[in-house]
């Protein structure tokens, strides 16, 4: 929108320092991405704390609807939150605040000891978490045209993707060994009890320790967005309500919030529709990409029998699979085109889940689970390349905003379908159906889409 050309000034006068700094926040992410939500304090939380959990319901099918309920309160307040922070000019304060909100969450799970009774505040303090952490990449998503020219945009995002990987890898390893390696009472290098749960609580506080470090740089070194008052709908939406309180102040600028996106999307929608049908197919797909990682390291204990401290290996293999995945894959997106790559990695990823449905035991899991793992790396690449080459000059930041705010709509799909199927048949195995079927259903959204490439012919 009209914010795009100040953009551009800012991410050309910004230099290396900052890029480095900005994608430090990448590499602290990890902290909550890979080790609290995805390899560690979930598997945690669903298999020690929620062991004994009484009723019909178990632990994973409510630790999906608790993450599928997060999506949905993202899904309502990203668009208000997006505007408000480009709007008034609070994007590093946004994401200063809720980074804040997310690290406390991590360290509020130190008093989750691994009792049934301490479940529940374990899954809130997760899904409170999860719906920070997702709000925050609001605004430091949004810093990628500040730190970035429009010909280093690619390479610049890349690295922050690659820090983001990479960290999680060396955060696993030394949670791994100085945390959680070995048997008995006392584990890793540090020597830690596992009394109470005792070491994984501790990891839970290293964690939130670690993003908050490197969650630093990018406070210190970029500097914030100039104010703009240039779209209407994004200056009304911060202003609060002069009567009635913040309650009624928010829900008004929500509702003009939500009227701006309409507006932007049926522009859109009228000047070129198959980038409106990639919105919907990608924020779609997407959220199955995510849901491969948010639930992996769970069924892997829970129906592979992989034991709950070497599933912390699986993650650094799998973080590795997906990085060699996009490295490899960004080779095959110039020469063949984006959609190619994101159908063959969608495709790829159904089938290894259908194996993965009738096989058993660790091996079979470490084999076709780490097949998997290699192609989610390409389709998000690949899905953030498409976008890039649909996108008219000088109208990326828009199109770039409405790709996070599509995706964060339907970020409660593989959780919720996760919680359902594992509910219905009262067998986390049947979780990966419900992966599947987001998997299936952003390829069918896909399918009809047509390429950069054949457009531009």
């Amino acid at each position: 929108m009209a914010e795009v050309s100040g953009q551009a000034t800012i991410g050309q006068a910004s230099g290396r320092g900052q890029v480095v700094a900005w994608g430090f926040w990448d590499w602290g992410s990890a902290a909550f991405n890979a080790v609290i939500l995805t390899f560690v304090f979930s598997v945690y939380l669903t298999d020690k704390v929620g062991e004994d959990l009484p009723g019909g319901i178990s632990s994973s099918a409510w630790l999906g609807w608790a993450l599928g309920a997060a999506g949905l309160v993202v899904a309502v307040t990203a668009p208000v939150s997006g505007q408000w922070f480009d709007a008034a000019a609070r994007r590093k304060l946004s994401l200063a605040v809720l980074t804040g909100l997310t690290v406390l969450t991590m360290a509020g799970m130190f008093f989750v000891n691994d009792s049934y009774h301490y479940f529940w505040l374990g899954l809130v303090l997760l899904a409170f978490g999860s719906a920070f952490f997702e709000l925050a990449n609001v605004p430091y998503n949004a810093m990628l045209r500040q730190v970035s020219t429009p010909a280093t945009v690619g390479r610049v995002s890349g690295f922050g993707w690659a820090m983001g990987y990479f960290g999680g890898i060396v955060l696993l390893l030394i949670c791994y060994f100085g945390f959680i390696s070995g048997d008995g009472d006392f584990r890793g290098v540090f020597g830690l009890p596992t009394d109470e749960g005792l070491n994984i609580r501790l990891v839970a506080v290293l964690a939130a320790v670690w993003f908050a470090a490197f969650a630093l740089p990018v406070l210190f070194t970029v500097p914030e967005l100039p104010r703009t008052d240039a779209d209407p709908g994004a200056a009304v939406a911060v202003v609060p309500a002069p009567r009635g309180g913040v309650v009624v102040g928010w829900f008004r600028a929500l509702v003009t919030s939500y009227r701006v996106l309409w507006r932007d999307l049926r522009e859109l929608w009228h000047s070129d529709r198959h980038t409106v049908y990639f919105l919907l197919a990608s924020a779609v797909f997407r959220d199955g990409l995510a849901g491969v990682f948010t639930f992996g390291a769970i069924l892997a204990v829970r129906v592979y029998d992989i034991a709950a401290a070497d599933v912390l290996l699986f993650g650094v293999a799998a973080n590795v699979a997906a990085a060699l995945g996009a490295l490899i894959a960004g080779r095959f997106d110039d020469r063949v085109g984006p959609k190619t790559v994101i159908v063959g990695a969608l495709i790829a990823m159904i089938v290894c889940g259908l194996i993965l449905l009738t096989v058993s035991g660790p091996l079979m899991f470490w084999i076709f689970g780490l097949a998997l793992t290699v192609f989610v790396g390409p389709a998000q690449s690949s899905a953030r390349s498409f976008l890039a080459r649909l996108a008219p000059p000088g109208r990326e930041g828009q199109l770039f905003g409405l790709y996070t705010t599509t995706g964060r709509a339907v970020s409660f799909l593989a959780p919720s379908l996760f919680g359902l199927f594992v509910f219905v048949f009262d067998d986390d195995r049947f979780g990966i159906v419900g992966i599947l079927i987001v998997l299936a259903l952003g390829l069918a959204a896909l399918i009809p889409v047509r390429s950069p490439a054949r457009r531009a012919r």
